[in-house]
């Protein structure tokens, strides 16, 4: 379904580029249920198909690496960062399967602020990998989209934060703040994958400069 995503030939920096299309996508559907958790089901589905879409793009890229000689930039950074770049739909489908593990039909408002700011993380991913193929051009270009994942990483701990106080002060069932703040730490650590990303591209880089 997804297999015009991947490269015709080897070219990594495309498999960075599409494998990060995914991840926007999936955060958009994350989005859609916390907009509309009827569609919870329905969702989820599609998120699984994108997961599975990543994997493909990922492993793939993999096998490109293990039969090339010489690849644009180091062959560990494109390991690392092509596993990094899978966790992040990983993580965005544990927190969606879970969701509908516990047929969490009502979406709490802080859920609309964690896909709001995945959507922005994974975004600006997007904006950071599509420039490196002229990263000693646009490095500080690279740098400006590596800062605003950081941002949303850290807008992300602040809702986790405010999510659970307000979570464990309202909510009266405790079953409802077990499986709440299970979701809600599933999405944050999404956005820390997204940093991982942003690390492992600032470093790159880095190493260029």
């Amino acid at each position: 379904m997804f297999r015009h995503l991947l490269p015709k030939e080897t070219s990594f920096f495309a498999f960075f580029v599409n494998h990060s299309k995914v991840s926007i996508q999936a955060a958009k559907e994350l989005n859609a249920i916390a907009t509309n958790p009827a569609e919870l089901e329905s969702r989820v589905t599609k998120i699984r198909e994108l997961e599975h879409t990543a994997d493909e793009i990922a492993r793939t890229c993999i096998e490109a690496l293990h039969s090339t000689f010489i690849t644009p930039i180091d062959r560990a950074d494109i390991h690392r960062l092509i596993r990094r770049l899978d966790d992040v739909t990983d993580s965005i489908d544990s927190a969606a399967s879970r969701m509908l593990l516990y047929e969490m039909r009502e979406a709490r408002p802080e859920l609309k602020q964690f896909t709001l700011a995945l959507m922005n993380a994974t975004t600006h991913i997007e904006t950071a990998v599509s420039k490196l193929p002229k990263l000693n051009k646009d490095g500080g270009e690279i740098r400006k989209a590596c800062l605003r994942v950081y941002e949303a990483e850290s807008e992300a701990d602040d809702i986790l934060r405010n999510a659970l106080v307000r979570l464990f002060k309202e909510e009266k069932d405790p079953l409802q703040v077990i499986k709440w703040k299970e979701v809600f730490e599933r999405l944050e650590r999404a956005t820390d994958r997204c940093q991982e990303v942003a690390n492992i591209v600032s470093g790159v880089v880095i190493e260029a400069s």
